[in-house]
């Protein structure tokens, strides 16, 4: 998916990039030896003044990134968020170590010491700006500590505060997604990757996959793939599906649905005789989005074991969530569908899901190969 945009005033631009300056805009820069930031991935650390917080402008924060995942089996928030308050510097420092951080303001406040944190990080112009001005979303990398995602939101007035979150919370949202994806790659890649997987794949497919330790081979045939980890409670599944020569008018959000559920009665099939297809009683994301540069869209929902008895379809009871990419490779005119999906009673399902996530995203084709594009 496209980073969402997080637009900054023209003329805020070189006064803000007064705001300690020295960080880094990389997540790993050479010679950089500070520890990596700490903490829960799904986690968002919220400095804020406790007024703030009991207002509209928390509200705004609990409802857009902190607001429940619709796809899921329960309720589970996009992120677990911590509001932190500069009670002591020890509350500061702590939240400084933090993966992910938003640091939100009304600059005009001179009493509350998050204002004053933020003042104090700005030239006099910059605050002039803001002042008078529209608020600011600022992101920055690596601020304090080595893969942290760090945003100032700042205004002049909690009402403006509360707009501006409303316009840039779509922006921090797949901001703070795409840092959580980077972070876990080199987490879940790091050791114990299945090198052999993805050079079979390469080989025989025309593209590639990282193969995480514990993932198998279930099906291989001609143009669909399907990858599995199960362990005793819980197991985990992508496909990668492909039709060659393909019309990229004919990727439509109806298509991946349907092609999804053909797939999935096809080759992913329980042992009582059910097989595996889209919940469609429950909630059904689709949104047309670029994944990796190519055109496609985003399916996010449920999905549940059904099967036929006296000719009636009901469903089997097991089910869980499911996340779909569909897109079209200009290069080797095939349209793709990877999918991967989640089943896990009794666990929470956003981080699991998360997981799946960053497996599709190391797709690369030879193509992208040859032009030495990393995954």
């Amino acid at each position: 998916m496209r980073r969402k945009a997080i637009v900054i005033h023209p003329f805020l631009i070189t006064a803000l990039l007064i705001l300690l300056t020295g960080c880094t805009d990389t997540w790993l820069t050479s010679g950089d030896f500070r520890p990596e930031a700490s903490g829960p991935e799904g986690q968002v650390s919220v400095v804020i003044d406790s007024t703030l917080w009991a207002g509209v402008v928390g509200a705004r924060i609990r409802d857009s990134i902190g607001g429940p995942i619709g796809t899921l089996p329960s309720q589970e928030p996009m992120f677990d968020i911590q509001a932190v308050q500069i009670t002591t510097s020890h509350a500061l420092e702590s939240a400084m170590t933090r993966k992910n951080v938003l640091v939100v303001a009304a600059v005009n406040d001179t009493l509350s010491e998050e204002s004053r944190f933020v003042r104090r990080s700005l030239s006099a112009e910059a605050l002039a700006s803001i002042a008078d001005g529209e608020g600011v979303v600022l992101p920055r990398k690596d601020l304090w500590r080595k893969r942290q995602q760090v945003f100032y939101v700042m205004a002049s007035t909690p009402d403006s505060l509360a707009s501006t979150l409303k316009k840039g919370a779509e922006g921090i949202v797949a901001r703070l997604n795409e840092a959580a994806r980077q972070r876990l790659q080199r987490e879940m890649f790091d050791v114990g990757r299945q090198q052999v997987i993805e050079e079979y794949l390469m080989d025989n497919h025309g593209y590639a996959i990282h193969g995480q330790h514990d993932y198998v081979v279930a099906i291989d045939t001609s143009q669909f793939v399907w990858l599995r980890r199960t362990l005793s409670d819980t197991w985990r599944s992508l496909f990668v599906y492909y039709e060659e020569g393909a019309n990229p008018n004919d990727l439509t959000a109806e298509w991946v649905l349907d092609t999804r559920d053909t797939l999935t009665r096809q080759y992913i099939q329980g042992t009582a005789g059910g097989w595996v297809e889209i919940d469609r009683r429950q909630r059904v994301d689709s949104s047309a989005s670029g994944f990796k540069d190519r055109f496609g869209y985003e399916v996010r929902g449920l999905w549940h074991m059904v099967g036929r008895e006296n000719g009636r379809k009901f469903p089997f009871g097991m089910g869980g969530p499911f996340l779909t990419y569909a897109f079209y490779d200009e290069h080797s005119h095939r349209l793709y569908l990877i999918d991967g999906m989640v089943f896990a009673p009794n666990f929470p399902k956003r981080e699991f899901l998360r997981q799946m996530e960053v497996i599709a995203y190391t797709f690369r084709t030879r193509q992208d190969v040859a032009n030495n594009e990393e995954p």
